[in-house]
C-alpha cells in the first residue's frame, strides 16, 4: 500500500479543474494508493526521476513513484494540451 502525496502546485491545478474531472481525477488518484503502475500508465522518457503519467479522458495526472518508502508523489494535473508545457 503506497501513500499519497499531493504537491501544492497539484491542489492549485486541481481548483482550475471543472468539477466532475476533479471527481474522475480523485478517484484515479485513490487507486494508485493500490497500485501506483495501472494498465494505461506510462514512464516517461528522459526523466532522471521515477516520473510516470496516467490518463484520464482529456487531462494527465504526472507523478512520481518512490518504492522504497512507497510513495506517490501527485506532481502536476491538467488538460493534456498544457501539462507537458510547464
Amino acid at each position: 500500500m503506497y501513500k499519497i502525496i499531493i504537491s501544492h502546485s497539484a491542489e492549485k491545478d486541481l481548483e482550475k479543474l471543472p468539477t466532475q474531472a476533479v471527481r474522475r481525477i480523485g478517484k484515479v488518484i485513490d487507486e494508485l494508493e493500490e497500485d501506483p503502475r495501472p494498465h494505461g500508465s506510462k514512464k516517461l522518457k528522459g526523466a532522471n526521476e521515477n516520473i510516470w503519467r496516467i490518463r484520464v479522458g482529456d487531462y494527465r495526472i504526472i507523478y512520481n513513484i518512490d518504492d522504497v518508502i512507497a510513495i506517490v508523489d501527485i506532481r502536476k494535473v491538467g488538460h493534456r494540451k498544457d501539462i507537458y508545457k510547464r
